[in-house]
């Protein structure tokens, strides 16, 4: 009998919601899918880049993730799509629910990625940042970048 595999292999991550949000708390979730999705993600054909969750009678769905259809497929497809549920304990469930109602709050994906041959998502409490927001963190990016590249040729 094979070992399962141990290490984690990232498939997908989300890098606009870094830029478009402030993260406030993270969870890891499994997540439920069919065959064919699966050997889809293995070839990282996926797009969680306007993916949101929404939490609807005591359970978390992960709405407008794309997963390409398999190539292999056939008949046995799934709709690219489709409303897929995470799995989360319940205690999570009931914070995010308390946290959701809050103004202002919303719960997006962050990375999908492979974790002993299960498919996870991390998912993120985050509220949305203002236009001055964005410019503020773009312009301490590149004054940190700037003081880097001076400090790079004060040494030589």
């Amino acid at each position: 009998m094979a070992k399962p595999k141990s290490g984690i292999k990232y498939i997908a991550e989300n890098r606009k919601a870094r830029h478009d949000y402030f993260i406030h708390d993270t969870y890891e979730a499994g997540i439920a899918l069919t065959g064919t999705e699966v050997k889809s993600l293995r070839r990282g054909r996926v797009n969680v880049k306007d993916s949101f969750c929404r939490l609807e009678g005591g359970e978390v769905w992960l709405e407008a993730m794309h997963i390409s259809p398999y190539e292999q497929g056939n008949r046995f497809n799934h709709d690219p799509l489709r409303t897929r549920k995470l799995l989360l304990h319940k205690y999570e469930i009931l914070k995010l629910i308390g946290k959701v109602k809050e103004k202002g709050y919303t719960l997006i994906p962050l990375n999908l990625y492979f974790k002993k041959g299960r498919v996870k998502v991390t998912v993120a409490l985050v509220t949305g940042k203002k236009l001055y927001d964005k410019r503020q963190a773009s312009a301490e990016k590149e004054a940190k970048r700037e003081m880097d590249r001076r400090l790079k040729e004060r040494r030589y």
